[in-house]
């Protein structure tokens, strides 16, 4: 007799999402985390979002939750890059346009200013993404660098938040926090310091 699957019924997208991540992108083993910390685990987000079928699995999935006053999302580069470009541009398959940005590690000083690469605007509604949040830093360090732009932060909304710790550092910034999936969706415990 099979035993039942412990980990919880996310709906159709959700579940394909969450068996792609688990194929491709989980790693069991021994980790150093950016933190200096040792995890039996570690998730490389990009192995899914860098797939045709991982990243129009995340768009299925993000465009399903995504608030439709939304007009941008972006991150810091590289863990936002795949998700907001390709989401963006299934969501134009769909007749919705969302502009897409990426946010370098430093301004350049050839011409561009600052750090926003992209179609970002002033004023518009930003949904802050990225592949994996372990502490939550750099989606909060592009909270920051989207409102410096003039734009407004509205939702962090990771693929999977692998740390359990960004919601508190998202709500202490009046930022709503939306993960797709957790790291006990994927039946792991969270290990975020």
């Amino acid at each position: 007799m099979e035993e039942p699957d412990p980990r919880p019924d996310l709906g159709p997208a959700l579940n394909r999402l969450r068996e792609h991540l688990l194929e491709f992108s989980v790693r069991r083993g021994d980790f150093v985390l950016k933190s200096g910390r040792r995890s039996d685990w570690f998730i490389d987000g990009k192995q899914t979002a860098c797939r045709p079928e991982g990243i129009l699995l995340i768009a299925e999935a993000m465009l399903e939750r995504l608030d439709p006053t939304v007009t941008a999302l972006g991150g810091l580069t590289m863990g936002a890059d795949p998700v907001a470009f390709g989401v963006a541009a299934v969501a134009a398959t769909r007749g919705r346009d969302l502009r897409a940005f990426s946010i370098r590690k430093e301004a350049k000083g050839h011409g561009v200013a600052g750090r926003v690469a992209g179609a970002l605007m002033a004023g518009d509604r930003v949904a802050v993404v990225e592949d994996v949040v372990t502490r939550g830093l750099s989606p909060m360090e592009a909270v920051a660098v989207v409102r410096e732009f003039g734009a407004e932060p509205v939702v962090v909304m990771p693929v999977v938040d692998r740390g359990g710790t960004c919601g508190d550092l998202a709500s202490r910034e009046g930022v709503a926090f939306s993960p797709l999936l957790t790291a006990p969706d994927l039946g792991l415990s969270y290990q975020g310091a």
